[in-house]
């Protein structure tokens, strides 16, 4: 599984141009789901988003926590980032789970989420062309991959 947090102080998603959903503070993560992702998987990357200290404190060092600014999530799946770009022009995503894998996976960890983080979270639609923007805040961006832990 592969994430990348940004640390926005606005986002949205807009799908046929309704707004599915928009946080103010916070991060919007994209995650993609690969084809040997598990529930393990989830479980640690949900705590890992939670626990992620990237927010400025009084002394403008990064030591705070999504719940120590009372911070939002907007989940967006994107199965592009398991993209290989190694031959060609053209990328591959043979990595990237098919729907019928990454679809409950990708629900489980909504669920995760949202019991870590105590409180619903903002999501785009699985699959959907959706337009995200965001008021990237720093600019901060963490890439995690819950296959390179160590």
């Amino acid at each position: 599984m592969k994430a990348v947090i940004q640390r926005v102080s606005s986002a949205s998603v807009t799908i046929d141009s309704e707004i599915k959903g928009s946080i103010e503070k916070g991060y919007v993560v994209l995650l993609g789901i690969g084809n040997d992702d598990t529930s393990e998987d989830i479980k640690w990357l949900a705590n890992k988003i939670n626990n992620l200290r990237i927010f400025s404190d009084e002394n403008g060092l990064m030591n705070l926590n999504l719940a120590d600014v009372n911070g939002d999530v907007l989940l967006i799946s994107q199965f592009t980032l398991h993209a290989k770009t190694k031959k060609g022009n053209r990328p591959s995503y043979i990595h990237a789970a098919k729907p019928e894998i990454a679809i409950p996976l990708y629900e489980e960890f909504i669920k995760n989420l949202e019991a870590v983080v105590g409180k619903s979270i903002q999501k785009g639609e699985f699959g959907a062309d959706m337009k995200v923007a965001l008021v990237n805040d720093g600019p901060v961006t963490i890439i995690i991959d819950t296959k390179n832990k160590a």
